[in-house]
């Protein structure tokens, strides 16, 4: 049969329209359902009555994966078939979630101790992250694999905004998803349940690509980092799926060095105080866990909001050399941090977190495009790699040692992490002053 081409195509691709949607739902539900599930985590937690700390743990965990497996699939993706890996990696979601939404019910219906419930947690989380970081890869490659060289880093621009769009959709839904019957689990069952459409629409409607009846153009995915609040993509993914293949660099090579440390260490303020921040919230308005949802939700939003802005608006816009990116934005976050540690209704609360949202949009694209262009061509697949690396890194440690902190004093995860971020700018101003760094 004929190839159809009247049907709307992406640019510069081989792929429809239709089915490039079926691609960014995939992603879009993936980001979505985890961006939700980590606004009524501190809710579920306080109402079970188990210590933020494990709540943290366990829910974290599956970044921990996630960074530790992201580049497993990245390589399988470029074996096998990559409809069936974003099957997988749909897959993988679907059980996640349904089975998270299980346990927890158990436990807030008081089936399940508290210990129990939170272990049984964090082993259905591991789905998610072991099989569940298979998707952004392998929806690359699909992507890179039907369209042409010089069309495919606005193609995949273009899918990997799926994540960012996800992290205002996730907390956006999560509190209409509290459903009488289900309560604080019920945003699990609904996003799973929402995958299983998106995994029978790409089953139904996407072109095996195991047996191209029309050639396969050369392509390869690539890992992407966490999807959560402290982590809308920088680009780096895209990077590394449109540059070839080259010998791995290491984040000590001195080309790249300072711009690592300088992603690490506003990665870690931002991935420790967001661990706190649902708690934090519930605190400091005094609310009950059943509800504080709303709340949490709307703080969250605002911060992922405010990031977007930075990312699609204002640095776009101030057209900002990597080092302006980055110490501009370690201060503005630093203000917002202190604004959120001294807030004490919701408005503060909301004007805190977005502000420091603001300048953590600043800091990711900073030293991304920092390390981007210490390297020639040839290397931008390497440098692309580390800078996944950094960005993953921030969720093995930080936000646990983050809520520790907050067990000791709530003021002291925001303002350990404003003190970074104000030394990250007297360290850049001369560590970064470099023109070969820009």
């Amino acid at each position: 049969m004929p190839l159809d081409r009247t049907r709307p195509r992406v640019a510069g691709s081989a792929l429809t329209t239709p089915h490039f949607l079926l691609l960014y739902a995939a992603m879009l539900v993936a980001a979505a359902g985890n961006t939700a599930l980590q606004s009524v985590m501190p809710a579920i937690g306080r109402e079970i009555g188990i210590s933020d700390f494990w709540v943290t743990v366990s829910y974290t965990w599956s970044a921990v994966l996630w960074v530790t497996l992201a580049p497993f699939w990245a390589r399988m993706s470029d074996r096998h078939g990559r409809k069936k890996l974003t099957l997988v990696g749909v897959g993988g979601f679907i059980a996640s979630m349904a089975l998270c939404g299980l346990v927890l019910l158990a436990g807030l219906e008081g089936a399940l101790a508290g210990g129990l419930t939170f272990a049984a947690f964090a082993v259905a989380r591991s789905l998610y992250g072991s099989l569940g970081c298979a998707t952004p890869s392998a929806t690359q490659a699909y992507l890179a694999s039907r369209t042409r060289r010089s069309a495919r880093v606005e193609a995949l621009s273009a899918l990997s905004s799926s994540f960012s769009l996800g992290t205002i959709v996730g907390p956006a839904l999560a509190p209409l998803f509290v459903l009488p019957l289900l309560g604080l689990s019920g945003p699990l069952f609904a996003f799973a349940a929402i995958a299983v459409v998106v995994f029978a629409a790409i089953l139904i409607g996407l072109p095996d690509d195991t047996k191209p009846r029309h050639g396969r153009r050369a392509g390869h995915g690539a890992a992407m980092s966490y999807p959560s609040l402290a982590s809308t993509p920088t680009g780096a993914s895209v990077i590394a799926a449109t540059s070839p293949k080259t010998a791995k660099l290491s984040w000590k090579d001195a080309r790249i060095r300072r711009w690592i440390v300088a992603g690490v260490v506003a990665g870690h303020a931002q991935a420790a105080t967001l661990a706190c921040l649902g708690f934090f919230v519930i605190d400091r308005l005094a609310l009950e866990p059943h509800g504080s949802e709303q709340s949490i939700a709307i703080v969250m939003m605002a911060g992922a909001a405010a990031t977007l802005a930075a990312q699609w608006g204002l640095i776009p816009k101030l057209r900002l050399v990597p080092r302006s990116l980055i110490l501009w934005g370690a201060l503005i976050a630093a203000i917002g941090l202190v604004v959120t540690m001294i807030a004490n209704d919701l408005y503060g609360l909301v004007l805190g977190f977005g502000i420091a949202s603001l300048g953590f949009g600043f800091t990711r694209p900073g030293f991304t495009g920092g390390a981007s262009l210490a390297v020639p061509l040839q290397e931008q697949g390497g440098v692309a790699g580390v800078v996944t690396a950094a960005n993953g890194s921030s969720f093995v440690f930080a936000p646990a040692i983050g809520i520790l902190l907050y067990g000791i004093d709530p003021h002291w995860p925001f303002a350990i992490g404003a003190t970074l971020l104000v030394g990250l700018v007297l360290w850049g101003r001369r560590a970064l002053d470099r023109p070969a760094d820009l």
